[in-house]
């Protein structure tokens, strides 16, 4: 079998990778708080995991993907109220980034995805694919692995559409990888129904809150439907969403020049 994480590869074997023009998936995420019942290592995990599967089926289907460590420090300012969280500023954020897509692109790998697993990271995972692009010159691309699969987990899960913090999607998935984390002597106490479309998140204007402003207990959605089932359809299926994505030609195609030669008499393009 194909070895698809770096950190279990030879160094000639990356080499050999990088001048077969696979692509390198970065994990990005974070270590927070993931209420009384999670391990504050659930994104981390969950954000590796999705990319392995996504790589192995790249591989099967004639691609080259290979995963990096993943990048466990992220945004999590708005955890740190509940405890057990450990966050970084924006611009340490995209320094850790930038060194290690450098360093990728220094060695010969052209293609970057990162692949984000945790909310508090989309925005800043969005400013640094710009930068990085702008820096580097080389594609790096930047997804959150459920968005990939919004419609399948829509149609997996019962209490949630989609996945929220600590709630019926993660904590599926940590029973699915780890069951000895998930402390689930009383899932019915964590549960936290909130609707994500509400006003908390989406009022029409942003001003920053502690988590501890929409959550009692630093949970947001009901676990107690969790399985392991459930956790291993939404691992696949994020993976399934990650591998198209990788394999989609258009993902890596230098966008294309629209601008007219001209406008108002004067010339747009030299």
């Amino acid at each position: 079998m194909t070895q698809i994480e770096w950190m279990k590869s030879k160094a000639h074997e990356l080499r050999a990778l990088a001048s077969e023009n696979a692509v390198v998936i970065l994990p990005v995420a974070s270590i927070e708080q993931h209420g009384p019942h999670l391990p504050t290592m659930t994104d981390t995990l969950l954000a590796y995991e999705s990319s392995c599967r996504a790589a192995r089926l790249v591989n099967a289907r004639g691609g080259k993907a290979v995963v990096a460590p993943t990048v466990w420090s992220g945004l999590s300012e708005h955890h740190v109220d509940f405890g057990g969280t450990l966050t970084i500023d924006y611009q340490t954020f995209y320094q850790i980034l930038r060194g290690l897509v450098d360093a990728m692109a220094r060695q010969g790998f052209s293609r970057v995805l990162i692949n984000n697993g945790h909310g508090g990271n989309i925005e800043a995972c969005k400013v640094a694919t710009q930068d990085l692009t702008f820096e580097l010159g080389i594609p790096v691309v930047s997804t959150t692995y459920p968005t990939v699969a919004s419609e399948a987990y829509g149609k997996i899960l019962e209490d949630q559409s989609f996945i929220m913090h600590a709630g019926e999607a993660e904590t599926s998935m940590v029973m699915a990888l780890h069951p000895e984390l998930v402390d689930d002597s009383d899932l019915a106490a964590h549960a936290n129904p909130i609707d994500i479309s509400l006003d908390t998140y989406k009022s029409g204007g942003f001003r920053y809150k502690s988590f501890a402003a929409i959550s009692p207990n630093g949970v947001l959605g009901v676990p107690t439907n969790a399985s392991a089932e459930k956790g291993e359809k939404l691992l696949d299926a994020s993976a399934e969403g990650l591998a198209e994505l990788i394999l989609d030609e258009k993902t890596w195609a230098t966008p294309p020049d629209l601008r007219l030669a001209e406008t108002g008499g004067v010339p747009l393009k030299e």
